[in-house]
């Protein structure tokens, strides 16, 4: 099959599947993107590749798919599927390496996923670096998320941090608590213990596309930014503070 990849929100992840593409001389598109990538960021190519009878490929684009194209995905209804690493990997025939096995179980399950399949602590602290230099996060960012956690709060006993930074993930890895609530002025994410759930509490949000899921049901799930303001994002923290109470 002769396949043309388009490259969603740049993630350890995507930067491997990249590599992989280059290195099976598979053409691809990346235009660098955050996530929230859509398929109407390659409106321009998707139009050549189909004059030139290539199957199209998204990997983690959001909205419409042009209807002749294949999405690769495992997040919001595709969650259940294997990580996109994976899923690529198997749509070109080649079997994963040391490295990019780890890559997938960081994206598809974090930490206790890449333990599940025996990463050392070095294999796991080296994985979430890179993983989050992929995703931009500078050391300035690092040492912002180093100040953050010193202010953390806790809300029925669930670890709440407000950040001004736009990544979450220096964090995170820092805290790595069994429960976990991020936000910022425009987006939140819940990490840990019935992340799924709230997946269906907030059904109306998932599938209005502004709120996503992965990881499995001790996973994430966020509000993505661009939907609401600070308040209502505050709001939005005091709903699933009240949410996960129940579920304690």
């Amino acid at each position: 099959m002769n396949y043309y990849f388009l490259l969603g929100g740049h993630d350890l992840e995507m930067l491997t599947i990249r590599a992989l593409l280059e290195e099976q001389r598979i053409p691809f598109s990346d235009r660098g993107l955050p996530w929230g990538a859509s398929w109407t960021d390659y409106q321009d190519v998707i139009e050549l590749i189909e004059q030139e009878g290539q199957l199209v490929v998204g990997v983690e684009l959001g909205g419409a798919k042009p209807s002749k194209a294949l999405l690769i995905d495992h997040h919001n209804e595709k969650a259940h599927l294997p990580s996109s690493l994976e899923q690529v990997a198997t749509l070109l025939g080649v079997p994963l390496s040391r490295y990019q096995q780890l890559v997938s179980a960081n994206d598809k399950g974090y930490i206790p996923a890449m333990r599940a399949i025996g990463a050392t602590q070095a294999e796991i602290d080296h994985i979430r670096r890179l993983d989050r230099q992929a995703q931009g996060v500078t050391e300035a960012m690092e040492e912002q998320a180093e100040a953050d956690i010193r202010l953390v709060n806790t809300k029925n006993n669930l670890p709440i941090v407000y950040t001004n930074l736009p990544k979450f993930s220096p964090i995170v890895d820092r805290l790595q608590e069994p429960r976990l609530l991020i936000y910022n002025a425009g987006e939140l994410t819940y990490f840990g213990e019935h992340a799924a759930e709230l997946a269906t509490a907030f059904a109306d949000d998932v599938a209005a596309g502004r709120a996503y899921y992965g990881g499995g049901p001790n996973g994430f799930f966020g509000i993505g930014k661009g939907h609401y303001n600070r308040k209502a994002i505050e709001q939005l923290v005091d709903r699933i503070c009240t949410y996960l109470l129940t579920r304690t």
